[in-house]
């Protein structure tokens, strides 16, 4: 149950920074998270509580995402400075749900774009490094053609302008309501799974990512698996632990400030609504992100 509550703001350490949080964001990951998903094979429940905690989590304020600046700079930190534009992934650190935290100069943190809001920025860590990570997975390259099926959500939306970024020709697999979506993001064509049941008869594909996971599918998934070409990879993004850094966010910051990629938000609640956030991504409908804005300090 997620439940309101002061706590003690933290101190930094010597090599961590204290960022005042301005905007998080729920994803799958949190709804996951939280209620450690009864339905998942119990192997995969007993991974998850030996990471997060047997029987209770370690870090009891969840949220992996923050965008938000530097308040306070420990004495080892160099890279960064009070005042900074930061942005960050937290990994099983969590904590985003609030005003404050702390996290690691060595961490998955960069200077945010400086051309978006900080709800924007909140939008891209979770969808832009994973996506970054499973295109990579699939050693995408220019001039394959990709497809990504589930291309409407926070992974989904990313990967199609990613997959431009790398020059690729991109297919998008989404439902009627994000057609237009999927277009106006990249996609070169796009499939709506509530009308069709397979790809164009002779398609091909270098490569298909699956942002929906494998815990769903349908008839047209397993078409598209079966499109691929001689030598073509399936990928799909519950597949291991993806690896990122704060150079991948970099990247991102580059890609964003160019024009190249561009933050998907759906919707935005205040932190106070941080339940009803979490009810919505769990309907399984969002369109990219649901980004929660978080009060100043003292408000």
């Amino acid at each position: 149950m997620l439940q309101l509550q002061e706590v003690k703001k933290t101190i930094p350490k010597d090599w961590e920074v204290l960022i005042k949080i301005r905007a998080t964001a729920v994803n799958s990951s949190d709804c996951f998270i939280r209620s450690a998903v009864p339905s998942a094979p119990i192997l995969v429940q007993m991974l998850f509580r030996v990471v997060v905690g047997i029987t209770k989590p370690r870090q009891p304020i969840l949220g992996l995402v923050l965008a938000g600046e530097v308040e306070q700079a420990g004495n080892a930190v160099s890279r960064f400075r009070v005042g900074d534009r930061v942005y960050a992934f937290t990994k099983f650190r969590f904590g985003t749900y609030a005003q404050y935290t702390c996290v690691p100069e060595s961490g998955i943190v960069a200077l945010a774009p400086s051309n978006v809001t900080y709800e924007e920025a909140a939008a891209i860590p979770y969808g832009g490094l994973l996506a970054l990570h499973f295109l990579r997975k699939g050693d995408i390259r220019k001039g394959q053609r990709v497809l990504v099926y589930g291309a409407s959500g926070a992974v989904g939306t990313a990967a199609i302008q990613l997959a431009k970024y790398f020059g690729a020709e991109v297919t998008a697999v989404c439902g009627t309501a994000n057609l237009e979506l999927a277009r106006s993001l990249g996609a070169d064509s796009v499939i709506d799974y509530a009308e069709e049941r397979a790809p164009i008869e002779g398609s091909h594909y270098d490569l298909v990512l699956d942002a929906v996971g494998k815990r769903k599918t349908s008839a047209l998934k397993l078409a598209c698996k079966a499109a691929l070409a001689p030598g073509g990879k399936y990928v799909s993004v519950d597949e291991a632990s993806p690896r990122m850094s704060a150079g991948d966010l970099t990247l991102l910051t580059q890609l964003v400030e160019s024009g190249s990629f561009k933050p998907v938000i759906d919707i935005r609640y205040p932190l106070e609504e941080i339940a009803a956030a979490h009810r919505y991504v769990e309907q399984g409908h969002k369109k990219g992100n649901v980004v929660i804005t978080v009060p100043r300090g003292g408000d």
